[in-house]
């Protein structure tokens, strides 16, 4: 389905406000998904760790190989609790905006499910957060080593990309999420799949 077509679903899903996250491991296509939301008009809250990193590594007096951002950073928990906080302002927005589809490159369970599979505690209050703010809708894209490629902020391989895929699964569910996995198929078949799912 060509991707001007998908704005027939739209009409219908006017009556409420949907916060829905687009989600997955890195390497998925969900950048990109949600860069096509946003120029077919759907508004759109970006990914914001990939500038937090940029900015960790920029400032690191050494650059050694890691899959952790937080190796970069003199204070990791401060560096989470950044990340989750940019992740709340995203949601406290979206509540005061007309829109009533929001997306959202990642929610605040990814802080954590992060956190648990690099093996770092949080204290209570990252969990309230996420008990406190609630999405309406969950996407997951799953792994795909097809079109998987690591760059300067994308440090995993596609080996950590499958465990980080399943700390993300168990992260939602223990929120009690029901998730819905997009299929690995073009952009357009995932945004009519997603808006169809919605409404």
């Amino acid at each position: 389905m060509g991707l001007p077509l998908i704005h027939k679903f739209a009409s219908k899903l006017r009556l409420k406000k949907n916060k829905i996250v687009i989600t997955g491991a890195p390497g998925t296509g969900k950048t990109l998904l949600v860069k096509t939301l946003e120029a077919e008009g759907y508004y759109c809250f970006p990914e914001v760790i990939r500038d937090m990193t940029a900015a960790a590594k920029k400032g690191a007096t050494t650059k050694p190989a890691a899959t952790n951002p937080l190796v970069f950073v003199d204070d990791p928990m401060q560096f989470n609790k950044a990340l989750l906080e940019g992740r709340r302002a995203h949601f406290e927005a979206a509540l005061g905006l007309t829109e009533s589809l929001c997306f959202f490159d990642r929610g605040m369970p990814d802080v954590l499910a992060y956190m648990d599979y690099f093996g770092q505690s949080y204290p209570k209050e990252f969990i309230k957060t996420c008990e406190d703010h609630r999405y309406t809708h969950i996407f997951m894209l799953p792994p795909w080593e097809d079109i998987f490629i690591s760059d300067n902020e994308r440090m995993e391989s596609f080996r950590q990309a499958l465990d980080l895929h399943e700390h993300l699964m168990e992260t939602y569910q223990q929120f009690g999420y029901q998730i819905n996995i997009l299929p690995k198929t073009t952009v357009s078949e995932r945004i009519s799949i997603l808006l169809k799912t919605i409404n």
